[in-house]
């Protein structure tokens, strides 16, 4: 339980669930009207801290540098909205709303003497007395980056037919017939066979053509890699602002006397 000497230590810095994840930074705590314990922690959420959401601090810890709640951060984050600049006071619908949203019994809260009776007033740590300042507020805007997925890419094989031409040389062999005259020189051969017969003499012709075979030959590697380029985006937002005047005395401060 939180004690309200720690309230100081809880204050702007950051609140996580039971499983370590961060949900924001705290804002304001409340406290039980009927027995003045710390109730409620309101946890600045969102991209930019916009939201602000009410989370029971009754049984909350303190683990080093954050404070660490029993609720998980989606059922913190979908918390009903609460009216937060109404006078620093929640009223009862919405503390009934709050108590809905977490599971805890609203009747029997208000039948137990302890933590969760009575409406819960913001008195975000202060420990001494009231006095009569004002406390001026301003929202500051914090800019940060979300990494997200922006697309895929993906590397596709397929296979296309293209048609090639190559020139090769071919041969091939033609008859060509050839006579000569009965010389002395070959008259012994030419007189070796009968003298009047039929005959044939057959020689066979050859002829090149052209083969074509293919064979897959690794041409290249091709990989896909990522590298990081860094822009600069300008964003714009609004933050708003207090402003304390005064009235009834001049720019020193002096209280003004009517003549």
């Amino acid at each position: 339980m939180i004690t309200r000497e720690q309230i100081p230590t809880v204050l702007g810095h950051p609140v996580h669930d039971a499983r370590g994840a961060k949900i924001g930074d705290a804002r304001h705590v409340f406290f039980d009207d009927v027995t003045g314990e710390p109730e409620w922690v309101s946890v600045r959420t969102g991209l930019f801290g916009t939201n602000e959401s009410f989370v029971p601090i009754h049984d909350a810890a303190l683990v080093e540098d954050h404070l660490e709640v029993s609720y998980a951060k989606d059922q913190v984050k979908d918390a009903p909205n609460v009216d937060i600049d109404a006078g620093g006071h929640l009223s009862e619908q919405e503390e009934e709303r709050l108590y809905e949203h977490y599971g805890i019994d609203w009747d029997a809260a208000w039948q137990d003497p302890g933590p969760g009776t009575g409406q819960t007033t913001d008195t975000t740590g202060t420990t001494g007395t009231a006095d009569d300042a004002m406390t001026r507020s301003e929202e500051e805007m914090r800019v940060g980056v979300e990494r997200r997925e922006a697309g895929r890419a993906r590397l596709h094989k397929y296979v296309v037919t293209e048609e090639q031409q190559y020139t090769v040389p071919v041969r091939h062999e033609e008859v060509r017939v050839e006579r000569e005259p009965i010389t002395d020189t070959n008259r012994g051969r030419a007189m070796t066979g009968p003298d009047i017969t039929e005959a044939e003499h057959d020689v066979t012709l050859y002829e090149e053509e052209p083969v074509v075979e293919t064979r897959a030959v690794p041409k290249e590697r091709v990989q896909l890699s990522t590298e990081e380029v860094t822009e600069e985006e300008t964003v714009t937002g609004e933050v708003r602002k207090e402003r304390i005047e005064s009235e009834g005395t001049d720019e020193q401060g002096d209280q003004r006397r009517r003549p």
